[in-house]
């Protein structure tokens, strides 16, 4: 599916915020009903994902730098996934869970397509509220 137009959010997290919380935060407070995350980096003291086929999450604590951030954002629902990497350059990465504490900052860069909107709806094909795209009236 194609849409015409390409709106850029950018924000900055200061210490101690919540990456998910903010991002959650922000995409409702802009109304952003169709978005991806472009970019992020940055540094987390807490880390907090559920890994893969995994039922509850897993939390770590110490410092950590943002490798990698992605997935789609909107008002509607949010599906992400971050990769980070200890102090020794190991990575892990997983669903993004509530709790991810930014250590200096977190730069955040959201793409938005105006003319379509993401909804996260069980259609049947799997048991996951999935991502449904439609364009938007």
């Amino acid at each position: 599916m194609q849409t015409e137009g390409l709106r850029i959010h950018v924000f900055r997290l200061l210490p101690g915020q919540g990456l998910k919380e903010a991002i959650q935060a922000y995409v409702a407070e802009a109304a952003i009903e169709a978005g991806w995350v472009m970019t992020c980096v940055g540094s987390l003291t807490r880390l907090h994902l559920r890994l893969a086929n995994q039922d509850t999450g897993t939390a770590q604590e110490g410092h950590f730098e943002i490798v990698s951030l992605v997935g789609t954002v909107s008002m509607h629902g949010c599906h992400l996934h971050l990769c980070a990497s200890s102090p020794s350059g190991a990575t892990t990465g997983g669903h993004l869970l509530d709790g991810n504490l930014a250590y200096t900052t977190a730069e955040v860069v959201i793409g938005e397509a105006p003319g379509l909107v993401f909804t996260r709806e069980n259609d049947g094909t799997t048991d996951w509220a999935e991502l449904q795209i439609r364009r938007r009236d």
